[in-house]
């Protein structure tokens, strides 16, 4: 299957977890791929490493994407590459639950920054670059959209704000021919969820059990999903949050 050969797209917060496994995904689909990364240069030209042996196209750039000025360079550098965007895959973002008693400033301010400030300014700096025939924009949110589990005031507040500004961008960009969408996966394995200790211990075991499937979700499981939503057999579908959770939630 190629659904997106001579298609350009950019996965912001790829070098591991999610994001690496969307970009693979797309690449393996015929896509040239802009492997965006905030901090680990190693991490994603491994990423790009893994697409170019496979027989794929990519390139790492690195950019806050809570950043202007950052972003604005990241999109120079793709027109420079590759002339275009068809895909744009809003991916990077950051998680750290912690009780009320624990909220600051710093932050919820690191938390909105990222996850919701660095969408609309990727979002927007993209813009330009998308064709006159229009493309896709796939947004990564979270399930805590709503279920909205305790500790996690700031995080859920983040992922609610991706659900909503999913919506509203759908009806602005239509005229532009450009479909938004948003992915909201339940737990998944990844270095940031070992990292965190939430897999291979009680949180895995929660959430398995909480899942009608019954299993932890795998970045491949969440990249199929974004590919769907990006690719052409989703021509008539916007504004819509796909949960891709296992059952979780329901």
């Amino acid at each position: 299957m190629a659904r997106f050969t001579d298609k350009v797209a950019v996965v912001t917060g790829a070098s591991k977890g999610i994001g690496a496994g969307i970009a693979k995904r797309l690449a393996a689909e015929g896509a040239s791929v802009v492997v965006n990364y905030a901090s680990s240069a190693e991490g994603a030209n491994r990423v790009v490493e893994d697409i170019v042996k496979a027989g794929g196209r990519a390139v790492a750039i690195g950019a806050s994407v809570s950043s202007e000025d950052d972003v604005t360079r990241l999109f120079e550098d793709v027109r420079k590459a590759f002339g275009h965007v068809d895909v744009l895959v809003n991916n990077a973002g950051v998680y750290a639950p912690a009780p009320i008693e624990s909220v600051s400033a710093s932050e919820f301010n690191r938390h909105f920054d990222t996850n919701v400030l660095g969408l609309l300014l990727v979002t927007k700096l993209a813009l330009p670059l998308f064709p006159d025939s229009g493309g896709s924009i796939v947004n990564i949110s979270s399930v805590v959209s709503t279920l909205a589990p305790a500790a996690s005031a700031i995080y859920s507040g983040t992922k609610g704000a991706v659900d909503t500004i999913t919506k509203s961008l759908a009806k602005e960009l239509a005229p532009r021919k450009i479909r938004v969408n948003s992915v909201n996966p339940g737990f998944v394995i990844t270095e940031g969820t070992q990292a965190a200790g939430m897999a291979g211990g009680e949180f895995e075991a929660w959430a398995v059990a909480n899942s009608p499937l019954g299993r932890a979700g795998q970045p491949e499981d969440i990249a199929a999903a974004a590919a769907f939503l990006a690719s052409d057999e989703a021509s008539w579908v916007t504004g819509e949050s796909l949960r891709v959770a296992g059952g979780t939630g329901m």
